[in-house]
């Protein structure tokens, strides 16, 4: 399906919600953290998958707030995994930054200690950024964002007046990238789970039964060409979204 992709239109930022792992494993008689060992090779292929096409932002939903209250065995092979991953030659060898956002003081040490070595060695990456939401909740990053952002009022640093979703940009966690054009989520449910909520606000949605383990290339392509087919209008009307792509061709 990659030559009926428009190379031109493809998603600059893409988030990805991994769903299915565990069920994935279940359904196969397995433990569910086989299935979390068969999603890291699929984010391998993704992540390559998606550099090669142009994509400059891919956002991976890793690990919420939320799963802390899984079984503890589960979430130390959870951990185990992420170490696993932020080791990959992949982010060195292509050019890609790696970035985590989240509440990285609830992970354990080593995982913080080689989430931040990462950062620093890819941070020259230009090719693609991959971003870990880890630890993450999009409801605590706005509680977050706007503790931070009463407390420059409170000092004089800040106009109440004078906030604006700027500012709330500026003040959460995912303030250096550009919003996602496309969500994905795997795994056949059909909500977003307190993910990048400010940031979904125009995103386009895209939900398939496929569990993560079985999403490959030709799944990601399905759905970048599902996006194409879409018309993004920002709450214009069709025929003045078809008239600002005419006087943007000429």
């Amino acid at each position: 399906m990659t030559a009926e992709l428009d190379k031109n239109r493809i998603p600059q930022h893409i988030a990805i919600i991994m769903d299915g792992n565990g069920r994935w494993a279940m359904d196969r008689g397995l433990d569910r953290t086989f299935g979390h060992k068969e999603g890291v090779e699929t984010v391998k292929k993704i992540t390559s998958e998606c550099a090669r096409l142009g994509v400059k932002y891919l956002t991976l939903y890793t690990f919420s707030t939320e799963n802390w209250n899984r079984p503890a065995y589960e979430i130390e092979a959870l951990m185990g995994l992420v170490l696993s991953f932020v080791e990959m030659n992949l982010f060195t060898d292509n050019s890609i930054k790696f970035r985590m956002v989240g509440d990285m003081d609830r992970l354990p040490q080593s995982v913080q200690d080689k989430i931040h070595y990462m950062e620093d060695l890819t941070k020259d990456g230009e090719r693609m950024t991959v971003i870990m939401a880890m630890s993450y909740s999009s409801k605590l990053e706005l509680v977050r964002a706007t503790q931070q952002i009463a407390k420059e009022v409170k000092e004089g640093k800040l106009n109440a007046n004078d906030i604006t979703e700027q500012t709330i940009n500026d003040h959460l966690w995912t303030n250096f990238m550009p919003d996602p054009e496309l969500l994905i989520r795997t795994g056949g449910e059909l909500r977003i789970s307190n993910y990048l909520l400010w940031q979904c606000a125009y995103s386009e949605f895209y939900f398939c039964d496929t569990y993560w383990p079985d999403f490959d290339e030709e799944a990601l392509h399905k759905a970048i060409a599902d996006y194409q087919s879409r018309q993004r209008r920002f709450g214009k009307t069709e025929a003045q979204v078809e008239a600002d792509e005419v006087k943007s061709e000429k």
